[in-house]
């Protein structure tokens, strides 16, 4: 099992500081954070150095408040280029991948209006070109684009993994897979076990936590067969945290990353 906690929630200046605090709680690598436009490309010096000095990053997680669904066009081709450059470097990390959702916070069928504005077939086609061009940006720069489904209430696109292999299947490409979002899945998967066995081909990437948004441990989501099921497929990515914390983060990373490296266990 191998832990990665995303830069924002650990304690440090500098990210070797960062992945010394990370390696003392259990954790294996960080999980980077990369915004708008060129600012990610602007820390590569740091992100080099970091690498130097034997930081591990495997991924970049998209932080941005628009996304490459966006209804607004201007904005949607903004967030593709934005994530390319995310792509290229953590490509030129020799990363993992770089992970966005389709869309968060624009609209949600389980919210007034309830009607979006475009269809879902348009919804389709605008997903489909932008991954298709991420896709081969990530081809070219030896990693991965994930995709990440959301709940129905923080994205009305994409809810579930099998709508993510859906549009991946039909974009083609074997750099295109899928992000598992534990507290996500937790609300829109009918068996999580189930579906990341179907989602296996495609499954690129795992975020991790609680049913309630908090640290794995600090909610009701059953991780047994979860992680059973993650070794069962041969799955050998890592488990990013992304989550709000319970308590201060000198109190809670270190007893999270021993609750899933227990539950991984048995």
């Amino acid at each position: 099992m191998k832990l990665a906690a995303q830069e924002q929630m650990l304690p440090g200046e500098s990210l070797p500081e960062k992945f010394e605090a990370a390696v003392a709680a259990g954790w294996d690598a960080i999980e980077l954070r990369g915004g708008a436009g060129d600012s990610f490309r602007q820390r590569l010096p740091e992100l080099q150095a970091a690498q130097r000095a034997g930081v591990v990053m495997p991924t970049v997680c998209v932080e941005m408040t628009y996304f490459i669904g966006d209804f607004d066009a201007e904005r949607r081709a903004d967030a593709v280029r934005s994530m390319s450059t995310l792509i290229s470097v953590i490509g030129e990390l020799a990363g993992r991948g770089a992970m966005t959702p389709a869309s968060w916070g624009m609209f949600s069928r389980r919210l007034p209006p309830f009607v979006p504005p475009r269809s879902e077939e348009e919804d389709r086609a605008v997903l489909v070109d932008a991954l298709g061009v991420l896709g081969t940006v990530a081809q070219r720069a030896g990693t991965e684009i994930y995709l990440e489904p959301l709940n129905r209430y923080e994205d009305h696109m994409v809810n579930r993994l099998e709508q993510a292999v859906s549009l991946i299947t039909e974009v083609g490409l074997p750099s295109v897979k899928v992000v598992a979002d534990f507290f996500h899945m937790d609300i829109e998967e009918v068996d999580i076990s189930r579906s990341l066995t179907a989602t296996a081909p495609y499954l690129g990437h795992v975020q991790v936590s609680d049913s309630n948004r908090l640290e794995p441990g600090a909610g009701h989501l059953d991780w047994t067969p979860a992680l059973h099921t993650l070794d069962a497929i041969g799955y050998d990515g890592y488990l990013a945290l992304e989550s709000r914390l319970s308590g201060p983060v000198e109190d809670v990373l270190a007893p999270s990353a021993r609750f899933l490296r227990s539950y991984g266990a048995r």
